[in-house]
């Protein structure tokens, strides 16, 4: 990963995973009465929508060529801390208004079903009067239903500006937190069966893991919403008063995904203390069995110690019975403290 120590402020590195195949651009520009979708091959090509009268919705996949961003950035008048700030996938969720344009940075989870564990990647969301800019780490993500609303001139997005585009990418990675959660809600009730049933060493493993992951979730939500409420309450002339209204709602989703964060937590973190207590209670259950056969040995290896002890004058030795009777007796004391420890509830 490449290092930004030392360099200037604006300096465009991408700290992120290097990738082999080329930046992705696509456009869609619309309006309440057409829509047109293009795969962009050269960054030019995009550079005639910023003055068009329609919303358009520049997504970029990738951002491992900084030169492409910087071409973007140079066109549409982004600040260079701004380009600076997409290019370190790092970023905590943030909002800053820079009266021309807003810079919303998110962090959009998906699940690995293969992997079995959720990855983070971080999308920022410029907005302008009339386009918004989307910048992704990679290919694939969970906007193809604002892409089908758009082409299929379903609800109000195309009725509606570019703020309106921007709110529906928000929401979307806000409503997919809940998908994620889902995930770690069936997983939570498999460790708690698990823990009921027989803890292992693995068992704490995925304690652990599941600590982690919620941590995560929770350092890419907590920010998110003071990003959201500030563009809800913001005075800003680029979102209508229309849309503040839906961003409120988007506000309402992010408290109630972190108070569902917080109620994991807590469980998984009594899962942690449940897991000790039933190792200890495994512990004691075996020291309670050794313990009272070691007791019901004592007064059977104090028998033979005597019987063992080979003095010369021993009478009752001389006893053809004498061998038998003693096992005997062995067995009945050891008979008789089982039945004892069975009625005091030991056994």
């Amino acid at each position: 990963m490449p290092r930004k120590e030392g360099l200037p402020p604006g300096t465009l590195v991408f700290t992120g995973e290097k990738r082999a195949e080329k930046v992705g651009i696509t456009v869609i520009d619309y309006d309440k009465d057409k829509c047109y979708k293009k795969k962009i091959e050269e960054i030019d090509e995009i550079f005639p929508f910023k003055d068009e009268p329609t919303v358009t919705w520049i997504n970029v996949n990738g951002l491992h060529q900084p030169e492409i961003i910087e071409k973007i950035g140079k066109h549409f008048g982004l600040h260079p801390l701004v380009l600076e700030d997409i290019l370190n996938t790092e970023q905590r969720p943030k909002m800053e208004d820079f009266e021309d344009y807003i810079f919303v940075v998110l962090k959009m989870l998906r699940h690995d079903e293969k992997e079995g564990e959720t990855r983070s990647e971080q999308v920022s969301i410029i907005l302008g009067p009339n386009f918004v800019i989307s910048f992704q780490e990679t290919v694939g993500d969970i906007f193809d239903p604002i892409r089908e609303r758009i082409r299929n001139n379903k609800g109000r997005i195309r009725k509606m500006g570019a703020d309106y585009l921007a709110y529906a990418l928000m929401d979307s990675v806000v409503d997919h937190y809940f998908t994620i959660l889902e995930k770690f809600g069936e997983g939570v009730e498999v460790l708690e069966e698990e823990l009921v049933s027989e803890p292992t060493t693995q068992t704490l493993q995925v304690i652990h893991n599941l600590k982690r992951e919620l941590i995560s979730l929770r350092k890419s939500v907590w920010p998110l919403r003071e990003a959201v409420n500030g563009l809800a309450r913001g005075e800003s002339s680029l979102v209508g008063e229309a849309t503040r209204l839906f961003l409120r709602d988007v506000y309402d989703h992010t408290i109630q995904v972190i108070d569902t964060i917080e109620t994991y937590r807590d469980m998984v973190s009594g899962m942690l203390d449940i897991y000790l207590s039933s190792i200890s209670n495994r512990m004691n259950e075996v020291m309670k069995v050794l313990t009272i056969i070691a007791t019901i040995f004592i007064p059977l290896t104090f028998l033979a110690g005597i019987y063992g002890m080979n003095f010369q004058f021993m009478p009752e030795l001389g006893y053809s019975w004498s061998y038998p009777l003693v096992l005997l007796l062995m067995l009945a004391v050891g008979i008789s403290m089982a039945i004892y420890f069975r009625r005091k509830g030991w056994l």
